[in-house]
């Protein structure tokens, strides 16, 4: 939980039981089985298929689409799983607008694609939900794989390499698996603890021993593991925050804040203030700003230093915001606080970009706040001296091998890494897949 001090405009409870339930409900309704005949007659079945050239685990779309409008929705959840072992959650928060709904022949027709998220939703929630779980492992090749790291890139990587019956031993640091799935998704997209359902549903292939609170701390650890497995990946995210010199107290990490309401069992007991503002234009800064208003904040601002067009955020989450009440100030940066508690007010700088560069001009705003959420980007925050690294992450080629003869890396805390699920997906999958043709030959 944070530490941070609260003003008194930083209350919890600001809101019902029932306007808590009713705020953070399943924001995609999961399809009726009529309902996903329908749009899935919509597809068109593309032969060139610019859909699966857009999705980064290139799921087979058009074939599940179709098993889905046969009626074999397990069918169809074995072709996006094949792919995709984390589909269920992929197609809850991926940014299908920008990926295969936004390649999807019909939204550029029609502006309206096909519904391919609820889809593959439609289809991966009917095999879980029978607790099916559609993979046996092969015999054990007695080989034995360290991953550390259980966010969707490692999770993936150790489905995988399990399957292919070699033993696989993750090292979490955290109490719980899941990595960014649990802590970094908006509660309303993933209700009823679908991400700890999905992964005690991954871990049915059996083969995976799984370290909680199990850091490595040291140069040592890291030897150790480096000598006794038989290969290794990394897929330990980006486990640290970028900084914002403010001085204020009432300050608290958006992922921070994220994770926080993710594990509450209660909303009653999250403190929001009156007067939010939250710092970033990413996913993680929508995800703090509408989150604030659906616990009863009266003002949410997010400010970002430069045009909206700039922002991190697709277009469709930053609409999201807005309808959900946040007020969102663009070329705008902090520059300090003013004022006591409880009349503090944080001092913004309008800013221009020149030559793609910014500028900052003469004009000042300044907005009363109770609670500032900084959403400014994460860094990797985990360094060790033999790793390459580049810009803070490290250098993988593209099958995720890093300059460490047996050890690979794949999702954010690598250069190939883009801050999202279904990438990270994506890359632990191929590094599995190139562990085992080495640990074959």
């Amino acid at each position: 939980m944070s530490n941070s001090v609260y003003s008194p405009g930083t209350v919890p409870g600001r809101l019902s039981q029932d306007e808590y339930a009713k705020n953070f409900s399943d924001i995609n309704p999961v399809l009726t089985p009529h309902e996903a005949l329908v749009e899935s007659d919509r597809c068109y079945f593309c032969y060139d298929a610019p859909c699966v050239a857009a999705c980064p685990t290139e799921i087979d779309i058009p074939l599940f689409i179709r098993q889905i409008s046969t009626g074999t929705p397990r069918a169809a959840a074995k072709t996006i799983f094949d792919s995709n072992i984390l589909g269920g959650m992929c197609a809850r928060s991926c940014p299908t607008e920008n990926l295969c709904e936004g390649a999807c022949v019909r939204e550029t027709a029609e502006a309206e694609p096909v519904e391919i998220g609820r889809l593959q939703r439609f289809a991966t929630d009917t095999i879980m939900q029978e607790k099916i779980h559609p993979y046996q492992r092969v015999p054990e090749t007695g080989k034995k794989i360290a991953v550390i790291g259980a966010g969707p890139a490692g999770l993936a990587c150790s489905h995988r390499l399990a399957m292919y019956g070699h033993n696989v031993e993750i090292f979490e640091k955290k109490s719980f698996l899941g990595g960014l799935n649990e802590t970094g998704i908006a509660t309303y997209k993933t209700v009823n603890n679908f991400a700890q359902k999905e992964i005690d549903w991954l871990l049915q292939i059996g083969g995976i021993k799984v370290h909680l609170n199990s850091p490595i701390k040291n140069m040592e650890d890291w030897k150790s593991i480096v000598h006794n497995y038989d290969a290794v990946f990394l897929g330990v995210g980006l486990n640290d925050v970028n900084s914002l010199q403010l001085d204020s107290n009432c300050i608290t990490e958006a992922v921070h804040f994220i994770e926080d309401l993710r594990q509450a069992s209660n909303y009653e007991t999250i403190p929001i203030g009156k007067n939010v503002i939250v710092i970033g234009g990413g996913m993680t800064a929508i995800d703090a700003g509408v989150q604030s208003k659906l616990l009863g904040s009266e003002n949410v601002t997010i400010a970002y230093r430069r045009s909206r067009s700039d922002m991190g955020a697709s277009e469709h989450e930053i609409n999201l915001a807005l309808k959900t009440g946040v007020n969102l100030i663009t070329n705008a940066v902090p520059l300090g606080t003013t004022g006591e508690l409880p009349n503090t007010k944080l001092k913004l700088g309008r800013t221009e970009i020149v030559n793609g560069r910014i500028r900052h001009t003469d004009e000042t705003i300044e907005l009363p706040f109770d609670q500032i959420f900084l959403a400014i980007g994460q860094k990797l925050g985990w360094d060790l001296e033999t790793l390459e690294m580049n810009g803070g992450k490290i250098v993988v080629t593209a099958s995720g091998e890093t300059n460490i003869p047996k050890v690979w890396a794949g999702g954010d805390c690598t250069n190939r890494g883009d801050d999202l699920t279904v990438t990270a997906v994506a890359q632990g999958r191929d590094s599995a897949e190139d562990i085992h043709r080495r640990l074959s030959n």
